[in-house]
């Protein structure tokens, strides 16, 4: 026969290897999910591909050549290697959790609080990333998202956290000068800040509509938190979270413009592959933010129960 310095077909060897190792079609069949029939093939064709005779064959067991003897011993040691590495790459990526969520939901909330994670699990690197818009998930980059909307993504597991919910709020020395907010079409002596689509809807759960006209609105920013940012420096009237900026009203740097809390219905939730269920450090991140925002959302209890749910 001719030799040839091509690799035979990795089943017929991983077939050969199971076999030698186990002593038996039968056992390595078992092993490999298949049938002993499939095993033998595979070792036949292994055989006719060498020229090398691999195995006695007896009625209840199989015995090693003496070239399948020296085979099997680099085979084995070589998957052993290879299965090592896999292990090896698994405990590198279970150690690193990659995030990506709304700008400013990471920001204000998140962020502030990932260091009682990390103090719980300090074998988990995190790695956080800020998209206003929905980054794919299940291609490597990503392990996990915090995402808002109504929880029905389809192929990812969702896990609900706290309701969308907003309000106006400002600094406390305007809030004499937000007096006059009830009525969209009165002037104010400060702007209005946020998204104007927030604001409609905050005044259709007035009772009013339609909402503020465009030139009562002040300087245009990207996200919330920078809104919200405006408004604590005095600059305007923002449309914000009560929730994720109760610390800022906890410590007086913002107070509510109005009592009215509205919502959309929708919420934040945080979302994973459903092939990823297994996956010990996104359960582990599951559990301390379903945890977490629990917490939270006691706190926001009396403005949840409150809220006028409106469809956007």
């Amino acid at each position: 026969m001719v030799r040839s310095d091509k690799l035979p077909p990795l089943p017929s060897i991983r077939a050969f290897e199971a076999a030698a190792r186990l002593e038996s079609f039968a056992r390595a069949a078992q092993e490999l999910g298949t049938t002993a029939a499939s095993v033998s093939y595979h070792v036949r064709q292994l055989e006719q591909q060498t020229g090398l005779h691999l195995f006695v064959r007896h009625p209840h067991k199989v015995v090693l050549t003496a070239a399948g003897a020296a085979i099997a011993r680099e085979a084995t040691a070589a998957f052993a290697a290879l299965h090592a590495s896999f292990v090896k790459a698994q405990d590198r990526d279970e150690a690193r959790l990659s995030l990506t969520t709304l700008p400013t939901f990471g920001t204000s909330w998140l962020t502030p609080r990932l260091g009682l994670f990390r103090a719980r699990h300090p074998d988990i690197a995190i790695e956080l990333e800020l998209s206003a818009e929905p980054q794919a998930l299940g291609d490597g980059r990503f392990d996990a998202a915090i995402r808002h909307g109504l929880g029905d993504w389809r192929g990812l597991r969702s896990v609900r956290l706290f309701p969308v919910l907003f309000m106006p709020l400002c600094a406390p020395a305007l809030k004499a000068a937000a007096a006059g907010l009830e009525d969209p079409g009165k002037a104010l002596d400060v702007p209005l800040l946020g998204r104007p689509d927030w604001w409609g809807l905050w005044y259709r759960a007035l009772g009013v509509a339609p909402g503020p006209p465009p030139d009562r609105f002040g300087t245009s920013l990207a996200a919330e938190h920078m809104d919200i940012a405006a408004a604590i420096a005095g600059h305007g009237i923002a449309i914000g979270s009560p929730i994720l900026f109760r610390d800022e009203i906890a410590a007086g740097r913002l107070v509510p413009a109005h009592d009215l809390v509205a919502g959309d219905g929708r919420a934040f939730w945080f979302v994973y592959p459903v092939a990823r269920l297994q996956s010990a450090k996104i359960a582990r991140f599951r559990d301390w933010l379903s945890e977490a925002a629990a917490a939270e959302l006691s706190h926001a209890r009396d403005l949840a129960g409150r809220a006028v749910i409106l469809d956007p």
